[in-house]
């Protein structure tokens, strides 16, 4: 027993068949335990309460006075506002600007134009600034209130409380940061184009502003879009490219609603939230998904790359809250974000909310998304490795230190190796030869492939809106194709980019095939993990998504170079799965079960490209769909044996060989006796 456990070792650490069998069940398992991590998150063990960090923001601490004659005031704004509900841009503009005048604070105008798949998206944009009486015009905050709100219906009350709040802040001279009145014709063009040239980052299209303040120390947006009294408060927080603002901001305006007010707060359209482990999941999931997607849920969200904090407040339902109760909320929040003596910094950036008070941090749940990562580099990792030894013949035998032994006919045997240690025999699978790597063709291969997806970036944010459809089927026929015609061409480049340097150079497992997939696997995982710690959830989503193609190389057919050619191929078997994994093919199938429609999502897609700058397009079309492509090729020459990799001379019984030199032995041994 005590021979036998070293002996078992020593074949153990020679075996090649680990090299070949573990990655792929040690990626599965990285993979399964980053899913598996994502799912313990709403346990109390692993989320916390929220907080607040900043000690100077002091929410729900004053008394607000909005109330009485004010709602008097907002009556009289809203049937302002109803009249000019069915007129123009201009004669809106005209309006708010003489009511902005009537209050004593200074009015300014801002045309833009954007076109995005041959849409134009035009408007002016309406503002004014209340100068702090306390303050020197080096800070401000922001008040906006989007004459039309992502569901393109009028907020009415929304705009008439801005107004009427505008009008009650300019009386108080507590302020010590200057106070902006925003109103834009829509949600998203308008809010984006005025932040912009804020910041003096103006496009064509874009008139610059005629009035600045100091710098932007946060936002609030109001959607109030009804007339009638309101229930809950749904508080959107989610940023452009999954950006989000300071954790503080958002437990400000949840603290004063809930606790100082006593209006219900909710978030991610979770109206019904009774703090249970699938309440709590759905929730994140929900946050998880938007940010993932990288869009726009509000005027807030186009804020958020500029390191501005910014929220939407939307009432929610019918009750017995009324727009006074609202515009309270907005001015504790105004008088909080008026104490700051520095910009927000103390909580958190990144986080997970799963509650109005519960989170999940950065340090939590990054794991998961680099589990998922770190699958695809130990595929990569493996197939680096298993691409630089020679399997097969005499020739990949590498000789030992030491003398091989005799076997039954007395000749050194090349095919295995024997040591015997304090009576111990040990029989050793071949040691394979180290060969050189062509790296040339397959980098070359993985990197034109990658750039293939700008043809697709382009085509899809440049194409006209009535094209956009069909442009999307036709490449979706053409994607599905690419691999096979690539795999063709790939095995003869390989034949006419390989120099042998030796007449007999030793049969290699480092098939250009397991090179490509190698490469394409590592610069996925490199993606993932750096994209983890600026966009968790697309990061996650995206490997996800591409997590079977990790295991194209192991299931195609005889991969490995100790597997010996079966007459069944499971290609047949793993086509329909890589077809159905085709990120074009996945895009329609969640558009048809989203109900908007493949050409609203491609519409949407190009706007937020062209106007927000959002780059999850990026991600899709030049890292994922590219590492489908490369699965794909590695799949269909698998078939066919491109490279040469699979020349017959497999590595295939040793252990037979081993047995029958151990039999020799014994038989020496008792003739020597």
């Amino acid at each position: 027993m005590v021979g036998i456990l070293p002996q078992a070792f020593l074949s153990l650490r020679r075996d090649p068949r680990l090299l070949h069998k573990l990655p792929p069940y040690l990626s599965l398992l990285c993979i399964l335990g980053g899913v598996i991590w994502l799912f313990l998150l709403p346990l109390n063990e692993y989320s916390r309460q929220t907080y607040i960090s900043e000690n100077a923001l002091l929410p729900g601490q004053v008394h607000a006075y909005f109330g009485g004659s004010e709602h008097n005031i907002l009556r009289a704004y809203k049937h302002e506002v109803d009249a000019l509900a069915d007129r123009g841009n201009d004669e809106t503009v005209d309006k708010i600007g003489e009511i902005f005048k009537s209050s004593g604070l200074k009015v300014a105008r801002q045309r833009y134009s954007y076109t995005t798949s041959g849409i134009v998206h035009e408007g002016e944009n309406v503002y004014s600034i209340l100068h702090a009486p306390r303050g020197d015009a080096t800070e401000a905050i922001v008040l906006v209130a989007a004459w039309r709100n992502m569901d393109n219906v009028l907020n009415q009350n929304g705009v008439a409380l801005l107004l009427t709040l505008a009008r009650y802040f300019k009386r108080w001279s507590l302020w010590s940061k200057d106070i902006i009145f925003l109103v834009t014709p829509d949600s998203l063009a308008g809010p984006q184009a005025w932040v912009s040239a804020y910041h003096s980052a103006t496009s064509p299209g874009i008139s610059p502003l005629p009035l600045k303040s100091g710098a932007l120390q946060g936002a609030i947006a109001i959607d109030y879009p009804f007339t009638h009294r309101f229930e809950s408060l749904h508080i959107s927080y989610d940023g452009v490219n999954g950006q989000l603002p300071n954790l503080d901001l958002f437990n400000t305006a949840v603290s004063i609603a809930s606790g100082q007010l006593g209006i219900r707060a909710s978030l991610q359209r979770m109206w019904e939230h009774d703090d249970s482990y699938n309440a709590r999941l759905t929730t994140m999931l929900r946050g998880m998904l938007r940010q993932g997607l990288g869009v726009a849920s509000g005027p807030h969200s186009v804020f958020m790359p500029y390191h501005v904090d910014a929220v939407t407040l939307t009432t929610v339902g019918e009750g017995w809250q009324d727009e006074m109760a609202m515009g309270r909320v907005v001015e504790s929040i105004f008088r909080s974000l008026n104490n700051l003596l520095e910009h927000l910094h103390q909580s958190f950036f990144f986080y997970l909310l799963m509650q109005t008070n519960r989170f999940v941090s950065i340090g939590t749940y990054l794991p998961s998304a680099m589990a998922v990562a770190g699958g695809f580099t130990v595929v990569a990792i493996a197939g680096w490795i298993a691409s630089g030894r020679a399997h097969g013949g005499e020739s990949a035998v590498v000789a030992p230190e030491s003398k091989p032994k005799e076997g039954l006919a007395g000749e050194a045997s090349p095919e295995v190796e024997i040591i015997e240690h304090d009576g111990a025999v040990a029989v050793l699978p071949p040691s394979p030869a180290p060969v050189e790597r062509d790296l040339f063709l397959p980098l070359a291969f993985v990197l034109g492939v990658h750039a293939l997806g700008l043809i697709p970036l382009y085509l899809f944010n440049h194409a006209p809106d009535t094209l956009l459809v069909p442009l999307f089927h036709l490449f979706t026929l053409a994607s599905l194709l690419l691999p096979t015609l690539l795999s063709f061409l790939f095995p003869r480049l390989a034949a006419t980019s390989t120099t042998p340097s030796s007449p007999n150079p030793p049969p290699s497992s480092s098939s250009p095939l397991l090179l490509l997939h190698s490469l394409s696997c590592l610069l996925l995982g490199m993606f993932l993990s750096t994209l983890s710690t600026l966009n968790f959830s697309l990061a996650l989503l995206t490997g996800l998504l591409s997590s079977p193609l990790a295991f194209v190389y192991a299931l195609s057919p005889s991969p490995l170079p100790l597997r010996k050619p079966t007459p069944t191929s499971p290609t047949l078997l793993i086509l329909p799965l890589l077809t159905l994994l085709n990120p074009p093919i996945l895009i329609q199938a969640s558009a048809a079960w989203s109900n908007l429609g493949l050409r609203s999502v491609l519409q949407e897609a190009a706007f937020a490209w062209g106007v927000m700058g959002v780059w999850t397009q990026v991600v899709v079309w030049c890292i994922w769909w590219p590492a489908w492509v490369l699965a794909g090729v590695v799949v269909w020459g698998g078939g066919r044996g491109v490279g040469g990799w699979r020349d017959g001379r497999e590595v295939v019984g040793w252990e037979e060989k081993a047995e029958e030199v151990r039999e020799g032995k014994g038989m020496k041994e008792k003739k020597g006796q």
